[in-house]
């Protein structure tokens, strides 16, 4: 009671935003994080430790970035070729960054969304990351206790980035699986409904595209419907576009800013994108968010708060040479399609040989894995259970459908791009053994079953029968991670 007493004391010491839940930590999503950090597989040094598979980060082409980062060392203020931009760089700088830099990006925006839409580098405002983005563009268009819609199933840190510290809400629009999670006019006319009735306002749509977390593209006639329903109630739509580049397959990937430059009579005030060089660069650890906005308020306010989470001028400096490079950076955006495509396909078709099923997806650096028959009941406390087990004895950090806010238990996320050839077998191998033992498991339980209904005698004798299966070496709860829970 003393430890109670005075930890509440020194809670009452501090705001209310440090001491309430809105950082969403307390949920499956982080708990896997925190299994892989306190036990991290590794190949030879701890090849029996957790595979981290929670994390969206892209890997597979940091040889083809080292080669550049190599052959243009004067990119860099840390070199002895670039050395004599360093006090030019290190000074202080505008906040609307180096023009060479927000020239940079515009331009890889347009390539990545192929040459079919031109951006205006003057509408480019950096952040620290995505998370900053969101956060920003919240404070901009919202009040606490206003609401944006969000379609689920949706990112976790979306709870963070746009509600903890803004007060802002996010009201689900519940997609479900008989359509492929697909979003419908039907669904967001319903959700909006929702949220009148229980008098929250709604300043505005938040949609993923590519979405995180099932790897899917929105087409345009469902783009032109988004817009045309926020028209229709006046509201924002933030389109959060940080995956544009991950696409491996078609469809092709269309932003939003191609579907409001060809629609007639659209507030193009209310449309405002997210975007990020974390996942189609695979540089999380630099940082650079940005907020592209057509409307001309949002931009100069945005540019304000701005000063809150600037990207270095160093990381400026170096990216604004290497995304001028057309070349490579035409080079990278291919081979780094191909990659993730061809270990997108492995993993999906070894999960199929053994009878899991996959959302068909051709985007992002995750697939949206189906193991609704796995569970032990239609619950998503069975799904946690089942989490429970793939996290602690599987020994696999993949996050469950519960912490994206899914409407149906049994889905779970699976990253496949932050790991070498190796460890994506070693998983790939681990998945397979749980789901072939469990399966077989189940059929000799359902063989003993079946044996017990015969008669009163053969039911004890049947029982008798499975006590010894279940307590013999070989398939003792101890081998058997389905059965110890």
């Amino acid at each position: 009671m003393e430890f109670i007493s005075r930890n509440n004391q020194k809670q009452q010491l501090l705001s209310k935003i440090a001491t309430n839940d809105g950082h969403g930590e307390n949920s499956a999503y982080f708990d896997g994080w925190k299994a892989y950090a306190n036990d991290p597989f590794h190949l030879t040094d701890n090849p029996n430790g957790v595979i981290q598979m929670g994390l969206a980060e892209n890997q597979l082409c940091f040889d083809l970035i080292q080669e550049w980062v190599v052959n243009n060392p004067k990119a860099s203020i840390c070199t002895a070729e670039g050395a004599e931009d360093f006090q030019e760089i290190a000074i202080f700088q505008d906040y609307h960054g180096l023009p060479e830099f927000r020239q940079a990006v515009a331009r890889f925006m347009e390539k990545v969304r192929g040459d079919k839409v031109t951006f205006d580098p003057n509408r480019i405002v950096m952040s620290g990351g995505a998370t900053g983005a969101h956060e920003m563009l919240a404070f901009c268009l919202a009040d606490p206790g206003d609401a944006f819609l969000v379609p689920t199933p949706y990112y976790p840190g979306f709870d963070r980035d746009l509600r903890w510290r803004t007060g802002v809400q996010l009201f689900p629009v519940v997609c479900e699986s008989s359509n492929d999670f697909k979003v419908t006019r039907k669904a967001l006319e319903e959700a909006y409904e929702k949220a009148q009735e229980s008098n929250i306002k709604i300043k505005g749509l938040l949609i993923n595209n590519p979405s995180n977390p099932l790897g899917t593209l929105l087409d345009k006639d469902t783009l032109r419907d988004i817009v045309t329903f926020i028209n229709s109630k006046n509201i924002h739509l933030v389109c959060d576009e940080i995956y544009a580049a991950t696409v491996f397959d078609q469809p092709r990937f269309i932003s939003v800013s191609e579907v409001v430059d060809e629609m007639i009579g659209c507030n193009q005030d209310l449309i405002h994108i997210v975007y990020s060089l974390s996942k189609d660069l695979g540089f999380p650890g630099f940082r650079v968010g940005i907020v592209y906005s057509y409307n001309d308020t949002v931009v100069d306010i945005a540019r304000k708060m701005s000063s809150f989470g600037l990207v270095s001028t160093q990381t400026q400096h170096l990216l604004a040479s290497m995304l001028s490079d057309e070349i490579f950076i035409e080079k990278f955006i291919a081979e780094s399609s191909e990659r993730l495509g061809k270990r997108q396909g492995m993993f999906t078709k070894g999960l199929a040989q053994v009878g899991i099923s996959t959302l068909k997806s051709n985007a992002g650096l995750f697939f949206w894995m189906d193991l609704r028959r796995l569970l032990k009941e239609p619950t998503f406390d069975a799904e946690l259970e089942l989490w429970r087990i793939i996290i602690h004895e599987v020994k696999l950090n993949v996050s469950p459908g519960v912490s994206f806010h899914c409407s149906e238990p049994g889905w779970f996320r699976v990253c496949f791009a932050n790991m070498d050839d190796e460890t994506m077998r070693t998983a790939l191998r681990r998945i397979r053994n749980f789901v072939l033992q469990t399966k077989g498991l189940n059929n000799k339980v359902a063989v003993l079953k079946k044996q017990c209904s015969r008669s009163k005698l053969q039911i004890s004798l049947s029982f008798r029968r499975l006590d010894d299966f279940m307590n013999s070496p070989a398939n003792s709860p101890m081998n058997s991670p389905l059965v110890r829970t």
